[in-house]
């Protein structure tokens, strides 16, 4: 499994790529980078320049999903609008890519990497680096956010996989318990 990670962020936009080793289930890390976007430019030329970079970059390392953060509660409405702009080009950069788009909150993110939801930013970072046997400083925070987003998903499909892969041999009768006999009437 091969997962896009994207921070959002009006100034600047982190993205990493991490996959799963297939021979040992090891987490192993693609690039991870910053988009950094210049104040002087409007709106629109800042929003046209995530979409070319995240489309380009998607398709480049065609990852099976892009994973992003969910809005989070902001007293400033105006921020939280261009945060959501942002966002929605995110999407669209994946859509037009042919990717599904999966969302996380910042506590379920934090808790998949760090084990604890209201871990700090310097925490989240340490076990980023720590989880894909990275020595050296990330481009940016927002590129280390944008790998644990992309390793959130992974242990999320991952736990998701292992639970319901039992249901289902058992529902079809492959394993575990038996199925039950019929009944004699």
């Amino acid at each position: 499994m091969r997962v896009f990670g994207v921070d959002c962020g009006t100034e600047f936009t982190g993205y990493g790529v991490v996959e799963v080793d297939p021979r040992g289930g090891k987490l192993v890390h693609r690039v991870a980078g910053t988009i950094r976007l210049k104040k002087k430019e409007t709106t629109s030329q800042r929003l046209a320049q995530i979409y070319a970079e995240l489309s380009a970059l998607i398709t480049l390392y065609e990852p099976e999903v892009v994973a992003i953060e969910e809005v989070f509660f902001s007293a400033n409405a105006k921020s939280a609008l261009k945060l959501g702009q942002v966002r929605g080009v995110a999407m669209l950069a994946a859509a037009n890519c042919g990717r599904p788009v999966v969302e996380y909150a910042p506590l379920s993110i934090k808790s998949a990497v760090v084990g604890y939801g209201l871990a700090g930013k310097e925490q989240v970072q340490f076990m980023v680096a720590r989880l894909l046997g990275l020595e050296d400083k990330f481009d940016s925070a927002d590129a280390a956010d944008a790998l644990a987003i992309a390793i959130c998903h992974i242990h999320t499909a991952q736990t998701t996989a292992r639970t319901e892969a039992p249901g289902r041999a058992i529902r079809k009768g492959l394993g575990g318990v038996p199925p039950p006999p019929p009944l004699n009437r």
